[in-house]
């Protein structure tokens, strides 16, 4: 990298204008020069223009002072202010750090006004240490590039400018400092998203009467507990080797998380939603919601409870395979009806609830694709084993192997194995397709039934809300892929939920982001914003001067065109460059 000026003349006047820039070979052998950070105007044709006078923070001092920049091979006037003369053949690039996305995020946050929020909740302490920058910092990092506490304080915090933009050092990023702040957090929770609530409302007209609601788990890689909610259960993330935690969360259709709650690892999904009820209705007040759920977490007595509520909570479902087959009859004489391409539905009006059975052609697909891939290779380990010689104990343990292989496929066969008191033979053990069940399984191939208690509703709405349940399926992989809430390495249920509480801190500015993105860059995720921004740097460029000092301007590089085409969609304006700082005198350090 080099120092190059550009001389323009206007006005009859001729100016001199300063880059950074630095040589790059390509392709072909040619050197093309690349525009690194432009450092603005140092003029010595005219008086007038010599006397750029720029404010500069004095680190000797502490204040702020006038100081005209002259280059050194170039006579210095006499000025009203102070004249300093720079070296520009010392001129060094120092502490390159990631900007953009730190400044998009605090952004975020400021568009959230979640200073608001957090002032008088979260004050300095009598240290002053200022909460509300730690926090800061530890959201930005969950949001941009996620990790441990830990990795925030050794590494992440120097090569990112969030010092810069909260204006402090590394103090707020001591490893003791980052989780005392997460004590004081999560007894906020159920304000914050009050608060959040009304925000996305005022700022994107959000709704909040269609509530969707799901559970996921978040493992930890530890020895098990002997106290606390980590707890070995089922796991959607396939590491039923871990403990975890439950996740409940309940968002909206456009992915605006309205509550969520940390359960014990073992809790099972039915068992939760009479609280998340209870716990919607005490915070928000009663109001006519629509709640979407997938099978599995309603039970019996809670949709009972819920039709019998005054007034009665809505509720849309997906129901048991096991109803469509008491059902199916009933369903015979009802017609078809087209709700959009490939998607159509049957109506069953029966006991004060609506029952609407879905037909979709790309999910036959899908089903029918697994089901022959997960049979042929059921049918390809059978005669395996089938050659293979083999005690009939040996056999039952390879058996469940394959059974756990083929899922719901191992149940279209016909399987015979020996006796207890028989060797395996290939007339002990025999294998066949059921055909029967096979014709049943692809008859129901594709389609799904749904239950809901609003019985005079447009089935297309129904089916419309009913598959917007992946947006909180969204949320959960956001949470896991973009936000990196797992594994978790805490070992406290209060940290253990904090940690999760900034995560969801995290996702409320993805969410908001992705909010502002869906009308003025439409097909542009959160995340590939995110990158767009982290690709502008800051670099402190350091400028010796001929009275011993260090003039520094601390500078982020200009933006791209796609940056800046990013820029001007979303309607933003990067703020002015910070202001330089020079430092003492070194005769003045040695004595």
């Amino acid at each position: 990298m080099f120092l190059r000026s550009k001389i323009r003349k206007k006005d009859g006047k001729e100016h001199r204008y300063w880059s950074v820039v630095e040589n790059r070979r390509v392709a072909d052998g040619r050197v093309v020069q690349r525009h690194v950070l432009y450092l603005g105007e140092i003029n010595d044709v005219q008086r007038a223009a010599w006397c750029r006078s720029i404010a500069v923070f004095d680190e000797d001092t502490g204040t702020a002072t006038q100081l005209a920049l002259f280059p050194e091979d170039r006579p210095a006037p006499e000025l009203a202010c102070a004249v300093v003369q720079v070296k520009l053949s010392g001129l060094q690039l120092r502490h390159p750090r990631q900007w953009g996305a730190c400044w998009l995020a605090c952004g975020l946050w400021d568009l959230l006004q979640l200073d608001t929020f957090w002032q008088p909740r979260l004050p300095p302490s009598r240290k002053g240490t200022r909460w509300l920058n730690v926090l800061k910092t530890l959201v930005a990092y969950r949001l941009i590039d996620p990790g441990s506490e830990w990795r925030l304080h050794r590494h992440w915090f120097d090569h990112s400018a969030m010092g810069d933009l909260l204006g402090e050092d590394f103090s707020i990023a001591q490893s003791h400092t980052l989780y005392r702040c997460l004590d004081h957090l999560v007894e906020h929770k159920q304000a914050l998203f009050t608060f959040l609530q009304e925000r996305w409302r005022l700022l994107f007209d959000a709704r909040f009467d269609l509530l969707l609601y799901d559970l996921t788990s978040t493992y930890f890689e530890c020895d098990p507990p002997e106290s606390g909610k980590r707890k070995f259960g089922y796991s959607r993330d396939k590491r039923s080797d871990c403990v975890q935690v439950i996740i409940a969360l309940i968002v909206t259709p456009d992915g605006f998380p309205l509550a969520y709650e940390v359960l014990a690892g073992n809790t099972l999904d039915k068992q939760t939603l009479t609280d998340a009820l209870a716990k919607i209705e005490a915070q928000y007040g009663k109001a006519d919601r629509i709640w979407v759920m997938d099978r599995g977490i309603p039970t019996e007595e809670t949709l009972a409870l819920m039709r019998a509520s005054d007034p009665p909570v809505h509720y849309l479902v997906g129901t048991p395979k096991g109803r469509l087959t008491k059902l199916e009859k009933s369903f015979l004489t009802k017609p078809w009806a087209a709700v959009r391409d490939q998607v159509t539905v049957k109506l069953l009006d029966q006991d004060g609830e609506l029952y609407v059975l879905a037909r979709s052609a790309g999910r036959q697909d899908k089903e029918r694709a697994m089901r022959r891939r997960r049979l042929k290779r059921l049918c390809k380990r059978l005669k395996e084993l089938q050659r293979q010689t083999l005690s009939r104990d040996e056999l039952l343990l390879k058996l469940g192997a394959a059974k756990k292989d083929a899922g719901r496929a191992y149940g279209l066969m016909r399987i015979q194995v020996p006796a207890p008191d028989e060797s395996v033979t290939d007339e002990t053990f025999t294998f066949s397709l059921n055909r029967k069940k096979l014709r049943q399984v692809r008859r129901r191939e594709g389609r799904y039934l749904l239950r809901s208690n609003l019985t005079s509703n447009d089935p297309v709405q129904l089916w419309t809300w009913y598959i917007q349940l992946t947006e909180v399926e969204q949320a959960f992989k956001e949470l896991k892929g973009d936000l990196s809430v797992r594994p978790i390495d805490h070992q406290v249920d209060r940290r253990i939920e904090a940690h999760i509480f900034v995560a969801f801190l995290a996702y409320c500015l993805q969410v908001t982001l992705k909010a502002r993105l869906r009308p003025l860059a439409p097909g542009l995720t959160p995340r590939s914003a995110l990158e767009k921004f982290a690709a502008i740097q800051m670099v402190d460029v350091h400028l010796p001067t001929t009275d011993g000092r260090t003039l520094i301007l601390s500078r982020y590089t200009e933006p791209e065109a796609d940056q800046q085409l990013l820029l001007d969609r979303l309607n933003l304006q990067l703020p002015a460059q910070p202001p330089p700082r020079i430092t003492a005198a070194l005769h003045a350090l040695i004595h």
